[in-house]
């Protein structure tokens, strides 16, 4: 018979107050024009070398310290993607791309996305949120 007691503590989930994303970058001040003047993520506040950023209902927080490629990074670099779940790919790739983004619209039969980077070459992509993953649906 084991003695071990069951966990009755709350999970991180529960006693999370805001769940985030920390984004290191090279190019800063580049990315932070990118994520908030271009895609209007809504500046939540900002610090020396540090700019937050709503991101849903959690943040995206952009610091300095990462690395840059002029290229998409490969997964070996950066495997995470920052995905924007909208109504209407091919409309919000037409806005993006009216905003100097290039984006590759792709349709499979789990979804359309469209896929671009950042000015640091991380990966961001679009997908229709209409998917009945997202509704709640089976």
């Amino acid at each position: 018979m084991s003695d071990a007691k069951p966990n009755t503590a709350p999970d991180l989930a529960t006693l999370t107050q805001h769940f985030g994303i920390i984004l290191g970058t090279e190019r800063f001040d580049d990315c932070v024009t990118f994520y908030r003047d271009i895609l209007g993520l809504p500046l939540w506040f900002e610090k020396d070398g540090l700019c937050c950023l709503r991101f849903g209902a959690g943040y995206l927080m952009i610091e300095t310290g990462g690395h840059a490629r002029d290229t998409r990074k490969p997964n070996s670099e950066n495997p995470t993607m920052l995905r924007f779940n909208v109504m209407d790919v091919p409309a919000v790739a037409e806005t993006l791309r009216a905003r100097g983004i290039s984006v590759d619209v792709r349709t499979f039969d789990w979804g359309t996305v469209g896929t671009f980077t950042d000015p640091d070459g991380n990966a961001c992509e679009i997908k229709n949120a209409d998917d009945p993953c997202f509704l709640g649906s089976e």
